[in-house]
């Protein structure tokens, strides 16, 4: 399959990716650079430059198709530029929790930013057993500044409408309609799950009234432009240390439904909570509980603060919006459960697991999980609820 591209694009290499660098002038003429492509994902590819002093700079350009299948399902370039101009957009918001952009090229789909190599990839630390005692406050306040300043609540409602048109983005929407919300709950070619499961899966396929749950949840996904998502916000598209966060990969960027970006964060602590000890949990759980806090603490403060929609001031009117972000989050974070135990994309919290079945018990209680979080989010008000749901789906396992 023939995939048309823009004049000026190529796929870099570790050589012209140095070129580039240099041709750009980021490091001293005289310098000595060494570049290693470290991209693990499906659709892009990543550079490491780093010069004599080990001073780094990092170069990221999307693939015009996705790694894991090839040609035969080619993917927009646009996307480079959504990611560019997402992170651009954030920085006076939230800049201590982006990574600072260099330079960006629509031609060659690329962005050019800051090195953060000397932090961790959240997913990876947590299964190595890492903590990152700040990361749910930062991602909180992250959530709370991107979503707030990029909704009718605190952002002008025309100059809002013509972010939605900067920020359209079909193709890798389409991705997310499809991967998280339909082929999981049907029979479909893009699955991938252990034998052991079918008849978990099956279940869940069978499942009318979970159905229709997905189907309201992915019709608000669809329709309901609330505020500029990252749109794929998981443990791996964040690095930290103690003392550092930083938010990174928002190619998926969209305006779409606050709870999304919440309800995917959600549901990957959850992975780890799933697949801890008891005395390992709490941990996790301290940041299931932190974050959702820290986003209301904040929101709240903004919506008293810096709000310019004047129904604001209505009393009831936060509550009623805190509670519809909340109920919306743990349907999404469900669904999130479900398509990466089940659907094309996993997370190595799962597939990691060497005990086959310890693995497949886990698998067991994600799918279950996820089908109890979008059946019961309308009356779950709480984060300690969910808790306790995923206790019970652990002891009727």
């Amino acid at each position: 399959m023939t995939i048309a591209l823009k004049e000026g694009y190529e796929p870099l290499t570790e050589a012209t990716a140095v070129q580039l660098i240099k041709d750009l002038g980021y490091f001293d003429a005289h310098s000595s650079l060494r570049c290693k492509e470290i991209g693990d994902g499906n659709l892009n590819l990543v550079f490491h430059i780093l010069d004599e002093n080990d001073k780094g700079i990092i170069i990221k350009q999307a693939l015009p198709y996705a790694k894991v299948v090839g040609e035969s399902w080619p993917l927009t370039l646009h996307r480079a530029t959504i990611e560019g101009n997402y992170l651009k957009n954030a920085i006076p918001l939230v800049q201590e929790l982006v990574p600072q952009v260099h330079h960006t090229d629509e031609a060659k789909a690329l962005t050019i930013m800051e090195d953060l190599s000397h932090l961790d990839i959240v997913r990876t630390g947590f299964i190595s057993g890492k903590d990152y005692p700040i990361l749910s406050r930062h991602i909180g306040e992250y959530l709370a500044k991107t979503l707030f300043f990029t909704s009718d609540f605190g952002g002008n409602q025309q100059v809002k409408k013509g972010l939605q048109q900067a920020f359209s983005n079909p193709e890798l929407c389409k991705i997310t309609e499809d991967l998280v919300f339909t082929d999981p709950f049907h029979v479909s070619e893009t699955n991938d799950f252990e034998p052991e499961l079918i008849a978990t899966v099956e279940t869940l396929w069978d499942d009318d009234s979970l159905k229709l749950e997905v189907a309201k949840l992915k019709y608000k996904f669809l329709t309901c432009g609330e505020a500029l998502l990252h749109g794929d916000l998981h443990t791996g598209s964040i690095f930290a240390n103690e003392t550092t966060t930083k938010v990174i990969d928002p190619e998926f960027a969209f305006f779409g439904p606050v709870g999304f970006d919440i309800g995917q964060f959600f549901a990957n602590l959850l992975f780890q909570a799933i697949t801890r000890s008891d005395e390992k949990k709490d941990l996790i759980l301290f940041h299931l509980h932190q974050v959702w806090d820290t986003f209301i603490q904040t929101f709240t403060e903004l919506w008293q603060t810096a709000s310019v929609e004047p129904f604001t001031k209505t009393e009831g009117y936060l509550e009623h919006v805190l509670e519809g972000f909340f109920h919306d989050s743990i349907g999404f974070a469900g669904c999130e459960l479900i398509r990466r135990t089940i659907g094309l994309a996993h997370v190595a919290d799962l597939d990691g697991i060497e005990d086959s079945s310890r693995r497949l018990a886990c698998k067991e209680v994600a799918i279950k999980l996820g089908r109890e979080l979008i059946l019961q989010r309308s009356s779950i008000s709480r984060t300690n609820e969910i808790v306790h749901l995923l206790e019970n789906v652990k002891r009727g396992a």
